[in-house]
């Protein structure tokens, strides 16, 4: 623009000396005009030169801004990129997980029932043990009493035992010292008298000293009527020679366990279905038959009282 402005400039010197005043004043009067558009176009331009450095200056600001935001693009392309692979992952992860919690829970599943099914036949187990401890509960309660009355009935029948021996020895004082004794042994009283005291040899009649000992144990047991009366014969290991009406010892201590029973059956108290005859030879010797004192001790009549055990055997067997 100014190099213009230079050959305007000449040209018109060069035409101010060969052309007239009045061209001169035109020319001038174009000059000015030009002049002034010249300093208007220049105003204008150093003003659009500000604009266009403002504009710049705001483009290079938000390319400045533009290159941030797509730096911070890129790199929150990258986080989600990297996002989207952690998901992947987790998705996968999560998957597997729900597929082996999915196959986890039907085991427990399964095991929680098979668990529960073995606590149901447990419980029943358990109930019918429960059913079964309190029927043997009953059953021992009621054993325990009928022990109890068992234990009561044969308390009672051994003091009664002790009673009745007690009541036979002191019938039977005056005979102490002559082959006879009264004991209590395994629930029984048993009375013994020898020969001496009943019999002569060989001989199965009852001699008076005898009788009168039988009779004093009568009067006692006619006053026991629960007792049962075995009367056993004995004799020592000699064998019976006499002939006549005895075959053997055996037949001979049979007939003087009679003997006795008859006795006692004449006291009418004494019921006679009470009274046992029985004869055991020299097969139960309390003694040694190899002297004259072990058979003496053997030669014997034993009178062994047992208590009737009705109630005892009813108790027992009431099941």
């Amino acid at each position: 623009m100014t190099k213009k402005l230079l050959i305007l400039t000449l040209v018109v010197f060069t035409f101010n000396s060969c052309v007239s005043s009045k061209l001169y004043k035109e020319l001038e009067g174009k000059y000015t005009n030009l002049k002034n558009d010249y300093d208007s176009l220049n105003a204008d331009s150093d003003s659009i030169l500000s604009d266009k450095n403002a504009l710049q200056n705001q483009y290079d600001q938000l390319q400045n801004e533009y290159d941030a935001t797509l730096l911070e693009r890129n790199q929150l392309q990258q986080d989600l990129t990297g996002l989207q692979k952690k998901h992947d992952v987790l998705n996968d992860s999560y998957t597997a997980l729900e597929q082996n919690s999915s196959k986890a829970i039907a085991d427990n599943v399964q095991k929680n029932r098979e668990l529960l099914a073995q606590l149901n036949a447990k419980e029943l187990a358990l109930a019918a043990e429960n059913d079964r401890l309190l029927k043997l509960e009953a059953d021992m309660q009621e054993r325990s009493q009928r022990i109890a009355e068992l234990e009561t009935l044969i308390a009672s029948k051994d003091q009664a035992m002790r009673d009745l021996k007690d009541a036979i020895s002191k019938a039977l004082t005056a005979f102490e010292g002559k082959g006879l004794t009264v004991e209590q042994r395994d629930g029984k009283v048993y009375v013994s008298m020898e020969n001496k005291l009943l019999f002569k040899s060989g001989s199965w009649a009852v001699g008076s000293e005898g009788r009168q000992a039988i009779e004093q144990l009568g009067s006692v047991l006619a006053e026991n009527p629960d007792i049962a009366v075995l009367i056993e014969g004995h004799t020592d290991n000699d064998p019976f020679s006499s002939g006549g009406q005895i075959a053997n010892n055996w037949d001979l201590s049979t007939k003087r366990a009679t003997a006795i029973v008859q006795i006692l059956n004449e006291n009418e108290a004494i019921k006679p279905e009470s009274l046992t005859a029985a004869g055991r030879g020299e097969f139960a010797p309390i003694a040694t038959n190899e002297t004259t004192q072990g058979k003496a001790k053997n030669r014997r009549i034993e009178v062994v009282l047992t208590p009737k055990l009705d109630e005892i055997t009813k108790l027992l067997n009431n099941d």
